[in-house]
């Protein structure tokens, strides 16, 4: 069952905890917040099952939350490539929560 649906602007950045490259890209607070306030599975993590869509690129992922209260979206490498995108470009993406 299909959720809601929220578009936004993002920079891509890389996740310096992992020694990999790692590309995530922030969900801006005020919709991280009311992804937060609404009903969801658990999930582990803390984290919220989305179809993300970047360009023309949509695969089934999670966000997760970090400490300053806004969720993530990690952007694999193919879809990265596909999209032509990279550390450091902004790029319009959606999500769409999943139930």
């Amino acid at each position: 069952m299909a959720g809601i649906r929220y578009e936004f602007e993002s920079t891509l950045f890389r996740w310096a905890a992992r020694r990999e490259l790692w590309v995530f890209a922030r969900v801006p607070l005020e919709v991280s917040e009311e992804i937060r306030d609404a009903p969801h599975p658990p999930a582990g993590f803390d984290s919220v099952k989305v179809t993300a869509t970047l360009g023309s690129s949509r695969w089934p992922t999670s966000i997760f939350p970090e400490a300053d209260g806004c969720y993530v979206v990690a952007i694999k490498r193919a879809i990265r490539e596909r999209e032509g995108v990279d550390l450091g470009d902004t790029v319009r993406m959606a999500i769409e929560t999943r139930y």
